[in-house]
């Protein structure tokens, strides 16, 4: 040290230790007041209280509380079968009766006592490992439960953040992969700051034996998950959980804050809002955070929390920005924004019918109501149509056009259509397989390509083909799911068409 000094004189020297001293306390002292974000902040105050927990996407009000507190926490395990897609059942396991579990809210320094129940009608035993806990196994060794059974442990939040809580009782992957996971917040003692409306999103990817979309009740497919090959990837637990009448809300100049989490068991998740930037990310459910930020990387047993500014009405698209994944297994959720038009900060031209998919439009009872008419054989064609032109704005008027016309000299059109009406059986071949090259349609010719549509199920395409043959002039007529469903299987092998 001495050898840093020579050639100064010593009272130059003794006021650059002072100072160095000087900086290394401050820094020391900074790093007291960061060491917050882990403390126990002393022996819990106050009667207990009983933890308000909510079912997604709803979350918790703030605790606006100066103290640490004894928190009781009471969660109940649930195996049941719930819908996962239109016409589509699944056997979930959840933490509260929803997937994601119920979302839990407590203080930094809080002392939690744990209460896990697991309902007499369990056919597994079931477990939580919180993410926020200090402990071995976070919680789950202490916490094995069997079906009518109550398990009990307490730990102390020292770390504040977001946090996923998921089941650890083996096979822990087919645990989460059926539903089993949430989110806890551990608020810091200033609490954060306020927002005009709080939302908990959670992605999974589920697997079933049956394909996406394939009606009726469908197993978890343990290969599937091992080969990490989902059938679907959601939000909350079910396709269109977060659209129509269940999209989210908000009001321009409103602030939102998103908790985002993934329960995996698999995937990343690349979160996106199509239209919003992020003001503020705090990535990784970390305390450090990002600004302006388009997408954000969370991992399987990770969170997020996203916040951002409502300026232009409209809705908005929550999407895992693995593209397919929203479009076609299903991880596309809704906000919608009211409010006035702001053209200086946004022109317009709404095209939200064909843009977000055949599961994001406002209303679609007539596709439940078809879905329920073909489980009672009482299925008319007019349920059919209706069904039909639901489900044809979100997957086809993009290129054929609301009114049919499709597009000159680029997509043929299904109004009045010599092709469609002339041989309505083969048109099934054309949305399972997709059609290349040219093909004349009343007198003109086109050639551009057809995508497969083979995502849609043999419900849909049957609809789709209904309602085009009863609309914009058509001869009339019905496609069955029998009759998709013969034409699927046929050995057919056309290359698959491809932009």
């Amino acid at each position: 040290m001495k050898d840093m000094f020579r050639g100064f004189s010593a009272s130059v020297a003794s006021r650059i230790l002072l100072a160095s001293l000087f900086l290394t306390l401050s820094a020391h002292a900074a790093d007291t007041k960061n060491n917050k974000s882990s403390s126990d902040f002393g022996p819990p105050q106050g009667k207990p209280i009983h933890a308000v927990l909510t079912s997604p996407p709803n979350v918790p009000p703030p605790l606006h509380r100066n103290y640490p507190a004894k928190v009781i926490v009471e969660l109940e395990v649930v195996e049941k079968e719930m819908a996962i897609s239109e016409g589509v059942k699944y056997m979930f396991w959840t933490f509260g009766g929803t997937v994601p579990g119920s979302f839990i809210r407590v203080r930094q320094g809080d002392t939690v006592e744990f209460h896990l129940k697991n309902h007499p009608s369990s056919k597994m035993p079931h477990n939580i490992d919180l993410h926020g806990v200090t402990g071995p196994g976070g919680g789950a060794s202490s916490s094995f439960t069997a079906p009518g059974h109550e398990s009990q442990f307490t730990f102390k939040a020292l770390n504040e953040g977001i946090y996923v809580y998921h089941c650890a009782t083996a096979p822990v992957g087919m645990h989460v992969a059926n539903g089993m996971y949430g989110l806890i917040l551990v608020e810091p003692p200033q609490g954060l700051s306020p927002v005009d409306h709080e939302y908990y999103v959670m992605q999974g990817d589920f697997y079933t034996t049956g394909k996406y979309r394939e009606k009726g009740y469908q197993p978890f497919d343990m290969e599937k998950a091992i080969d990490e090959k989902p059938t679907y990837v959601l939000f909350n637990g079910a396709e269109g959980s977060m659209t129509g009448d269940k999209a989210l809300t908000a009001k321009t100049d409103e602030k939102i804050r998103l908790f985002v989490g993934n329960g995996g068991p698999n995937l990343v998740s690349s979160f996106h809002v199509i239209g919003a930037i992020f003001d503020k990310v705090r990535f990784e459910g970390g305390s450090n955070f990002q600004k302006n930020v388009q997408t954000t990387l969370i991992p399987a047993g990770g969170a997020a929390v996203v916040e951002y500014q409502t300026k232009v009405p409209g809705s908005y698209v929550l999407v895992d920005h693995s593209i397919f994944r929203a479009f076609n297994k299903g991880a596309l959720a809704i906000m919608k924004v009211d409010g006035p038009a702001k053209k200086d900060i946004y022109s317009g031209k709404e095209l939200d019918s064909v843009y977000l998919g055949d599961r994001a439009q406002a209303d679609l009872a007539a596709v439940s109501t078809a879905t329920k008419a073909a489980e009672s054989g009482t299925l008319t064609v007019q349920d059919q149509v209706n069904a039909g032109g639901q489900l044809f704005a979100g997957t086809c008027s993009v290129c054929h056009q609301a009114n049919g016309a499709g597009l000159p000299g680029v997509f043929p059109p299904l109004a009045q259509s010599d092709y469609l009406n002339s041989d309505p059986q083969r048109s099934i071949g054309v949305l399972l397989r997709g059609l290349t090259g040219k093909v004349t349609v009343n007198g003109k010719e086109f050639d551009s390509v057809m995508p497969a549509m083979n995502q849609l199920n043999d419900d849909e395409v049957a609809n789709i083909l209904t309602y085009a043959l009863n609309s914009w002039g058509n001869k009339g007529g019905r496609i069955l799911a029998s009759d998709v469903k013969a034409e699927r299987a046929k050995a057919v092998s056309v290359k698959a068409a491809a932009h």
